[in-house]
């Protein structure tokens, strides 16, 4: 179970975890809450209604990291438009589709991180032989939103867009600054398919 996740009698998933992960994963995704920005104000009144219909933004965020997060619908970055109207129209429908989308999209990754940062926090005391993190098969789904948003997170910020540049990242020299961000991307790719894995029927 080191280092990866094993199913659980009746669905969810467990991993043996020590300190020094425990921390970083927790770290991680605590930037990542702080990125996504906070959710509505917990004093004021729930109004289902009012928030089916709440507007978010229109335009994309200025972060890439968050640009990757909450990228536009209708944009391709393969295939450019033939001709200025097809880009302006293209750029509307985006607009409008994150206009209505992008309020739940962030909830639902802040609930994800949420979910992971909990868990963590209720596990026992970490000895030296570190803590078993047992999650419910609803837990086990936020820890995969959770652990793909860490990624493409620092997948942005390291400028991976594509396989070829995760080959290189193995080849980067340790001295490079790089290299504990790489380590963490790696890692996180482990334990994202590892659930994945667990996951599947």
């Amino acid at each position: 179970m080191p280092g990866h996740f094993e199913p659980l009698p009746g669905g969810g998933a467990a991993v043996a975890l020590d300190d020094v992960e425990i921390s970083i994963i927790r770290s991680l995704a605590v930037q990542l809450l702080e990125l996504i920005g906070p959710g509505p104000a917990e004093d004021a009144p729930a109004d289902p209604l009012a928030e089916l219909f709440a507007e978010g933004p229109s335009e994309p965020p200025s972060d890439p990291v968050l640009r990757r997060l909450f990228p536009d619908a209708y944009s391709d970055p393969e295939q450019e438009p033939a001709t200025a109207q097809e880009a302006a129209e293209r750029t509307a429908r985006s607009a409008e589709f994150r206009r209505y989308t992008e309020n739940d999209l962030r909830a639902r990754k802040r609930d994800s991180a949420l979910t992971v940062i909990r868990s963590l926090d209720a596990l026992a005391p970490v000895g030296a032989e570190g803590a078993v993190l047992k999650l419910s098969p609803q837990e086990s789904q936020q820890w995969l939103g959770a652990l793909n948003d860490l990624r493409l997170a620092i997948g942005s910020r390291l400028d991976i867009t594509d396989e070829d540049d995760t080959d290189l990242l193995y080849r980067l020299p340790d001295e490079d600054p790089r290299k504990p961000m790489v380590m963490a991307y790696l890692w996180l790719g482990g334990l994202q398919e590892t659930l994945v894995s667990t996951l599947m029927p």
